[in-house]
């Protein structure tokens, strides 16, 4: 077999970044065209650019790219400096590359588009090489169709006459030259100087928006229309406009028609985009090849952005590109955005929207496939190239039976680059992928709302856990903090009169906090409206980038350095944390806005339309659950003060008389139950004291907890002795009628007296009986019996006389104490009897301390009952030592 001869060559060694791919696909792309071989170059800048992809990304070094002309076709070759000795297998029927690896999958490209291919070694480089060859062709010829019988010609008139007519900018017919005469039936001075469209039959397709005005100003059009000729009948013409300037930079353009049957004198030839002419060979196991598999590559991404991010460098490849992006339809097919992009800063365009109509006739709508040849003569005619130095550029839609889903677009830094047949090269592309990529999209839509979903139940129930303003407003932070935003502050509006005022602040890194924090205090807070839906806020980003240019400046020394400054570090960090999208969601409960959600992204990001929907959805519960917990905490702090007010004040000081009151209310958020206690000066060397219960625990039972104290009161200061002041006490309760409660009372007075004793005077009104602990251990009641209030209207009530002597101690409880259970046992008298018992020598105060510490050891649940512990002692008289 004879050995090809080589006829020439070219080198090039590309650097191990992400930049030499494109330099290496315009390397050989302008290599093979100096040769002459442009049949084969978009197959050639395919293979390199995956090849040389693998060596500078994948396998970090450097690629040289050898490109050699041969007779019949060209050999390439690509060697980086990681010779793995891994020989891909034909004809195995095995799988050339794990799905899960990046590398290796530029292989399959080459058994799919290469002559031939392989792979070699050396002890330092790994060598992957292709051939193409090419097609067999006439000599002298660049382009050529295929032979054809005779038969299967176009069918034209004996004569073929190709009218020319010129159109000034003004649309007026200019030139006319002698076939138009032919085919139409006017002569030139009939026409010259009138507007093609009182000739011209244009026809209006649905969708299309393009009127004839519109084509004559486009720098190259083809298609069909009507003429109407002399004799009034409308003739169907094939046309290719082609628009030019003369000499003084006047523009015009030139109309070529021919009959519409006989439009192959005219119409461009198709070009088989290189993927298709791919689908034609086979694969290495004989199966005809997938054209989508072709154009992804297999495997295909699983994942939407992976599928999404290997269309756009494929559409790059194709076109030899410089940029490629591709935007997703919304549901309503009203805007686009930004999922993917290479050659693009990608950190701003990402989840970046515009509209799918930014303006009338085909290319202001992304539902027609487009070009721009000079976006410099255009300005703003792609937004979303603006200010990233692309000139040219080529749109196709993706569309799925017959419905918008996406536009797919690729750019170049030079004007002129792309022409109509690249928009069909590219469109062909987007057909085979937008069944696939819409696919992608339904599932990913899919996993978001279940996600979604599990993200909003979980929400709730943390909302709807606390009661508390500010563990709520911290749960509001923490849930969207970073799953749905990079950063989170929340507003609060006391009331309609109110200035909005910042609560609080998130950022997922701490150290942005106080930072975030500081530029907010700042800057206005955003206008509380109560229109539904996420609005972009623009003052923090503003205000970030105004920060970060004067640190900026005085670290230089431009700025007034009389002002203090944080350093550049920490202006330029906030302004990073802040510099993207802000979005503010308004709380609403109960038909008021009581404040705002504030979202923010870092430098440059957009929010994703379903994260908006996400973040709508939350700030409607935690808007109410904010709200609810206003309601709680107000109503706690009413209820508090109310049972505060039952409450008696600080507790007198007994001339040599301890006393220590201890007390429990049961049931969350009450400081008051239906226990209660007292100790209040009756008149001078006279205090009352009184520990009581109220059948029950509760507001209820409070209320009548503040009739009996403020009675007692009254009633012992006007002079009235125990036994009268608890008369009147029942006779009161009695008046309640149905809000009436049971009471039991233990009400005594109280006289120290100077010998250091002191002399009580108690009424037990079916209340537990007082205990006496006496100084050699023994313990006794200090009073009878007698009849509760509250049931009766007559009682004969009685006091009793007790002396405490020095060292012992009076202990009074409520109920709460003597029936504290575990299940079938209760602590009772004789539990309470016991644990006094050992209270010989204590102060009053460690007396009550030991017996609630004894109450609560009891049982392991916590007390179901209200529970009060009044403890007097008389304090021993020190003796003194004689000299």
């Amino acid at each position: 077999m004879r050995r090809p001869v080589i006829t020439a060559r070219a080198a090039a060694t590309f650097e191990p970044v992400g930049r030499s791919v494109a330099q290496a696909r315009a390397f050989v792309r302008d290599t093979l065209q100096g040769w002459g071989y442009g049949d084969i170059v978009d197959d050639a800048v395919v293979l390199t650019s995956e090849l040389v992809t693998n060596a500078v990304v994948h396998a970090g070094t450097a690629a040289d790219v050898l490109c050699l002309r041969e007779e019949s076709g060209v050999r390439i070759s690509v060697a980086d400096r990681y010779p793995e000795r891994e020989i891909p297998l034909q004809n195995t029927g095995r799988v050339l590359v794990h799905p899960d690896r990046e590398g290796g999958r530029g292989l399959l490209l080459c058994g799919a588009l290469a002559a031939r291919w392989g792979v070699e070694y050396s002890p330092d480089r790994k060598y992957v090489w292709f051939r193409l060859d090419l097609p067999e062709r006439p000599a002298g010829t660049r382009a050529a169709g295929p032979a054809l019988p005779v038969d299967a010609l176009p069918v034209a008139d004996h004569r073929v006459r190709v009218a020319v007519v010129q159109i000034d900018r003004g649309g007026c017919i200019s030139a006319w030259n002698d076939d138009a005469t032919g085919l139409f039936g006017y002569e030139a001075e009939q026409v010259v100087g009138k507007p093609l469209t009182d000739i011209a039959a244009w026809p209006h397709t649905p969708g299309t928006g393009t009127g004839i005005a519109e084509a004559l100003r486009l720098s190259r059009w083809e298609g069909s229309y009507g003429v109407r000729g002399a004799d009034g009948r409308v003739l169907p013409v094939y046309a290719s406009h082609l628009r030019v300037r003369d000499a003084d930079g006047e523009a015009s353009t030139v109309c070529l028609l021919v009959r519409d049957h006989e439009r192959a004198v005219l119409q461009s030839p198709t070009r088989t985009p290189a993927p298709d002419a791919a689908s034609q060979t086979s694969r290495a196991d004989g199966r005809p090849s997938d054209p989508f598999e072709v154009f992804i590559g297999s495997p295909a991404p699983d994942d939407l952005d992976g599928l999404l991010q290997r269309t756009v460098e494929r559409a790059r490849d194709m076109l030899d590109g410089d940029a490629a992006y591709l935007l997703l339809a919304t549901d309503d097919e009203t805007e686009l955005e930004v999922r993917a992009s290479t050659g693009l800063p990608s950190a701003r365009q990402r989840f970046a929207r515009v509209p799918v109509e930014t303006g009338s006739g085909r290319y202001g709508s992304a539902r027609m496939p487009s070009v721009h040849e000079d976006l410099t003569a255009v300005p703003g005619a792609v937004p979303l190239l603006n200010g990233t130095g692309m000139r040219s550029v080529v749109t196709v839609p993706l569309k799925v039976e017959g419905r918008l889903t996406g536009s797919l677009g690729v750019a170049a830094e030079s004007a002129g680059r792309y022409t109509n047949e690249e928009a069909l090269h590219l469109q062909f592309a987007a057909d085979r992928i937008a069944l696939a990529v819409e696919r992608a999209r339904l599932t990913e839509l899919e996993k978001l709302r279940r996600g979604s979903l599990s993200f909003l139940v979980e929400a709730s129930d943390l909302l709807a856990g606390t009661l508390d303003r500010d563990q709520t407003l911290a749960l509001m932070a923490q849930m969207t903090v970073p799953t749905l935003a990079t950063w989170c502050a929340v507003y609060t509006v006391a009331d309609q009169a109110s200035e909005p005022e910042l609560s609080y602040v998130l950022h997922e890194d701490e150290d942005r906090i106080d930072g975030l924090k500081t530029l907010l205090l700042k800057v206005d807070p955003p206008e509380p409206v109560p229109t539904p839906g996420a609005r972009v806020w623009t003052a923090p980003t503003d205000a970030a980038h105004d920060a970060a240019l004067r640190t900026s400046l005085r670290s230089l020394g431009l700025g007034d350095s009389a002002r203090p400054s944080t350093g550049p570090g920490a202006s330029l960090a906030t302004a990073s944390a802040v510099g993207g999208e802000t979005v503010v969601l308004p709380l609403v409960a109960r038909n008021r806005v009581i404040g705002m959600l504030t979202l923010g992204k870092p430098t440059e990001e957009h929010f994703r339309q379903e994260i908006l929907e996400l973040a709508e959805d939350l700030s409607r519960r935690a808007a109410l659950a904010l709200d609810n917990a206003r309601l709680y905490s107000e109503r706690t702090a009413i209820s508090q003060s109310l049972q505060r007010s039952l409450l008696p004040p600080e507790l007198p000081d007994v001339p040599n008389v301890e006393v220590e009151v201890i007390y429990r209310a049961a049931g969350e958020g009450n400081e008051v139950g239906g226990d209660f206690y007292d100790l209040f000066p009756i008149r001078d060397g006279a205090y009352g004291f009184a520990i009581g219960d109220v059948c029950g625990t509760g507001p209820e039972a409070a209320a009548v907890t503040g009739l009996a104290r403020h009675a007692l009161r009254l009633l012992a200061r006007e002079g009235f002795g125990g036994p009268a002041v608890l008369e009147r006490l029942n006779a009161a309760i009695l008046d309640e009628g149905a809000r009436s409660r049971f009471l039991t009372l233990l009400y005594g007075e109280l006289w120290p007296q100077e010998d250091g004793s002191a002399l009580l005077k108690v009424v037990c009104a079916g209340h537990p009986l007082p205990l006496r602990l006496r100084q050699d251990g023994s313990v006794e009641p200090a009073a009878e019996p007698q009849p509760l209030l509250g049931v009766m209207d007559d009682l004969e009530l009685y006091e009793q006389t007790v002396t405490l002597d020095p060292g012992d101690v009076l202990l009074c409880v409520t109920d709460g104490v003597t029936e504290r259970r575990e299940g079938t046992r209760m602590l009772g008298d004789d539990g309470l009897t016991d644990v006094l018992t050992m209270c010989t020598g204590l102060t009053a105060g460690a007396v009550a301390a030991r017996v609630l510490r004894a109450v609560e050891r009891f049982a392991a649940e916590p007390a179901s009952d209200d529970m009060a512990i009044l403890a007097m002692r008389v304090p021993e008289i020190p003796t003194t030592t004689q000299q």
